[in-house]
């Protein structure tokens, strides 16, 4: 590896990037010497967070949808035919579509299912095709603490966030002996675009039962993020890290 940095000359692709916690990913990742590919739905909001990230050698933005198999694969392809190699695979992206068990629809039930879980897997799939031949890699699934407690009116959101781990910890063992890493980050309240959306009072009730007294930081998520994908975890893989301020410990 060349430059400095936790993951200095490796190459990632983080999904979800152009705002939020897929942004901050992105981000601290480049800090720390990655080349970095956006993959997000919105295409000119990815290539708009891209530009403030870097020059064409070390940044790229592509448009994908997540849910669809063909643009996934083309994804990592194209990453690998770009950079040279994939080093680290960031499934983050997500969306929410809350509603009560008696309103919620199936369309709403199968959207959050197929974006956060048949998307990770979709990921998880392609990036370990390319690391398993390489011999090492490093993939992060972005879970919830609603996938370890459950929150009301995300049926939905709960039981895809909950998959996702049973994914990492069965992905992980069949890697493990090809020196491909999967492991996995439960945010817990995070404070962005989505969460400042809540009602004020809704907001500052849950910051009330958090240890710590407060939300978390996009960055903050990010950092863990890093840490699993630095060689500072070559001897994890399987796990589950929480940060979520001591809230469900």
């Amino acid at each position: 590896m060349t430059g400095t940095g936790l993951v200095a000359g490796r190459t990632a692709i983080v999904t979800g990037a152009a705002r939020g916690i897929g942004l901050e990913i992105a981000r601290l990742l480049r800090e720390h010497g990655a080349r970095v590919v956006l993959a997000d739905r919105d295409a000119e909001e990815a290539a708009a967070a891209a530009a403030g990230l870097g020059d064409e050698e070390s940044v790229w933005s592509r448009a994908c949808d997540v849910t669809d198999e063909a643009q996934v694969d083309a994804l990592v392809t194209e990453t690998v035919e770009r950079f040279g190699a994939l080093h680290v695979m960031v499934n983050n992206a997500g969306i929410t579509r809350d509603a009560s068990l008696r309103k919620m629809t199936t369309q709403d039930f199968d959207a959050v299912i197929g974006v956060h879980l048949r998307g990770t897997w979709l990921g998880v799939r392609a990036a370990s095709a390319v690391m398993r031949e390489a011999g090492t890699g490093s993939i992060i699934n972005i879970s919830s603490l609603s996938g370890k407690s459950g929150n009301p009116g995300q049926t939905n959101y709960s039981a895809a966030k909950a998959g996702i781990v049973g994914l990492t910890k069965a992905a992980a063992k069949e890697l493990a002996h090809r020196g491909v890493r999967v492991n996995a980050v439960q945010p817990g309240l995070i404070r962005t675009a989505m969460t400042e959306a809540m009602p004020p009072d809704v907001f500052a009730a849950r910051e009330a039962d958090i240890p710590m007294k407060r939300a978390g930081e996009p960055r903050e998520v990010a950092g863990a993020v890093l840490f699993l994908a630095s060689d500072l975890a070559s001897y994890m893989t399987g796990a589950v890290l929480e940060v979520g301020g001591g809230r469900l410990m």
